[in-house]
């Protein structure tokens, strides 16, 4: 299965009880999406809305049709604003 890594100064742990990585049974970065917000409630979306993503070490802009394997690992980062 593939893990999620969220980091440590990411508002989303507390959506997660404090929990930064965990396994999360998926193929693809949308079916993510979903089991993430079924097993912490709005992490999903706050994902989708606020985070940066990075699978297997490569960041993308659009990660919804990225497949995921089962050594896979998504790191979950906050968005950080620019001017």
């Amino acid at each position: 299965m593939p893990t999620v890594v969220l980091s440590s100064g990411s508002a989303s742990l507390s959506l997660t009880g404090g929990v930064t990585e965990f396994e999360v049974e998926a193929t693809t970065f949308r079916r993510l999406i979903l089991e993430l917000e079924k097993r912490f409630p709005g992490l999903g979306t706050q994902v989708e809305e606020s985070m940066a993503v990075a699978i297997d070490g490569e960041i993308f802009q659009d990660a919804y049709s990225a497949e995921l394997r089962p050594g896979s690992e998504i790191v979950l980062i906050p968005k950080i604003g620019g001017g």
